[in-house]
């Protein structure tokens, strides 16, 4: 299946302090959201912020896939819409890592309003440059 939304970014740390940060749940605090995230295959967990008048601030998630330190699966599930993200992680022969995002499963009513993809991409592009800044403060 074709990705929705893919980012790259690419970080100085070692795999395992990338890994640290998506796994953690208090590192995930500090870029994403509050949340009860335990890296355990089929554990539920929500992502939680200050609710507006367009969103409860609420995500749902259940974990799919974990394989340390390479690949992380979750369902993200908000505001009706259930989406599949993926994050990857790879070591170059340089030893920067590559960590690429994928999510997957928008609806096509989603992918047809304008803005909403990008408005994703945006978000993710935001976090993921919070990511980078808890990596560099390690």
């Amino acid at each position: 299946m074709k990705s929705d939304v893919s980012l790259d970014f690419q970080f100085t740390n070692s795999i395992e302090q990338v890994w640290n940060a998506l796994t953690d749940s208090d590192t995930l605090a500090k870029w994403i959201m509050e949340n009860d995230f335990k890296p355990i295959v089929g554990h539920k967990f929500q992502f939680r912020t200050e609710p507006n008048e367009w969103w409860n601030g609420i995500v749902d998630c259940e974990v799919l896939k974990v394989d340390e330190p390479y690949s992380l699966s979750y369902i993200w599930a908000s505001a009706g819409e259930t989406t599949t993200v993926t994050w990857t992680l790879k070591e170059g022969s340089d030893g920067v890592i590559h960590l690429r995002l994928d999510q997957t499963g928008f609806s096509e009513e989603t992918k047809a309003r304008k803005g909403a993809i990008e408005g994703a991409k945006y978000s993710w592009t935001s976090m993921g440059d919070k990511l980078g800044k808890v990596l560099a403060e390690l």
